[in-house]
């Protein structure tokens, strides 16, 4: 998940043209692809790919590309998202739990969130156990957490993306 507070600076939506847009969507569906097999794909020269991708890199369009693992294979077949709610918003807590919730083992995504609940964790874990566990140790033992509700997640699918309207 990127980090919406990066500090790079940011193109403009309509600043990206229909290259720009194809070149996303490829390296989307496959961010292993080769320079060459880029501009194949989006029908430009590989000089002028290769420069498109540094732009977007540097303007933070794209902000990384990672591997998509399979967990399961990995030994942590158990998904959970667990909804944390806050008794206490003091601004310096609230910051330190979310570097504690990032740093929790198995932790796939944080979201620092608006609403009832005040941050949703999706993690991966080996067993009902380790999740158990993760709660009692990660999660549950800071003062201000006030409430902690795990919900299983029986499938995932991902969705369109923005690329795709």
């Amino acid at each position: 998940m990127p980090d919406l507070s990066s500090k790079k600076s940011q193109a403009a939506p309509g600043s990206l043209d229909g290259t720009d847009l194809a070149i996303l969507a490829a390296l989307v569906e496959d961010g292993r692809m080769t320079n060459a097999a880029l501009a194949a794909r989006v029908g430009v020269a590989e000089s002028t790919c290769a420069y498109r991708v540094r732009a977007l890199r540097q303007s933070g369009v794209i902000a990384s590309v990672n591997a998509r693992l399979n967990l399961g294979a990995l030994g942590h077949p158990i998904h959970a998202i667990i909804k944390v709610r806050l008794g206490s918003h003091n601004r310096e807590h609230v910051r330190n739990l979310y570097d504690k919730l990032v740093a929790v083992p198995g932790a796939l995504t944080v979201l620092h969130v608006g609403g009832v609940d005040d941050f949703l964790l999706h993690v991966a874990v080996e067993s009902p156990e380790k999740l158990r566990d993760l709660i009692l140790e990660h999660v549950t033992v800071y003062p201000m957490v006030q409430r902690a509700e795990t919900q299983l997640v029986f499938e995932v699918r991902e969705g369109r993306g923005v690329l795709n309207p």
